[in-house]
């Protein structure tokens, strides 16, 4: 029970845990900017002003400060070479997860018929921010930072420990130990 709970931890709460941190602070970041931006702090009448401008502006924000988050603590063991392809993977995954926030919102808003705001708060700032939020971890873990990744860090590492272990030996002895 004990080994399953330290393999639990280290295989996923532990990344959980971080993920939720860089979220909480994602998301406050988001929302102070767009508030700021609504009330005029960065000055009147542009469309950084408006909802959709502010919005944009304090997501696409939040979408680069979360990825260095993710980059360099949740996930950096797993980080990648190419950083420009990892944060453009990144940016697909979090459109992905406020796409199905919306979509809970339309879905109960107009399919539904529930059109009150504390239904409108609960279909997106609950259901669709647990679903949303799911996708996206799930993406990130085993997609954008995959283990899987030939350009990962751990795989860089353990191509570098096979490279020095094939000076000793064989290169076959030296892969089998190196993936051990």
């Amino acid at each position: 029970m004990i080994s399953l709970t330290r393999a639990l931890y280290s295989k996923l709460l532990r990344y959980a845990l971080k993920f939720g941190v860089i979220g909480l602070a994602g998301y406050f970041i988001d929302v102070s900017i767009f508030n700021l931006l609504r009330l005029g702090v960065a000055g009147d009448g542009h469309f950084f002003q408006g909802p959709i401008g502010a919005k944009i502006l304090s997501a696409g924000i939040a979408t680069v400060v979360t990825w260095f988050g993710n980059r360099y603590w949740t996930f950096r063991e797993h980080r990648r070479q190419n950083y420009l392809l990892e944060l453009a993977e990144f940016s697909a995954v979090s459109v992905g997860g406020i796409l199905i926030g919306l979509a809970c919102l339309w879905v109960s808003h107009y399919l539904l018929g529930f059109t009150s705001l504390l239904a409108d708060n609960i279909s997106s700032n609950l259901v669709g921010l647990v679903l949303g939020t799911s996708f996206r971890f799930l993406l990130y873990r085993f997609w954008v930072y995959g283990h899987h990744r030939a350009d990962g860090l751990t795989a860089r590492e353990h191509k570098a420990e096979a490279a020095r272990m094939a000076i000793f030996e064989d290169e076959q002895s030296a892969s089998e130990a190196a993936a051990s």
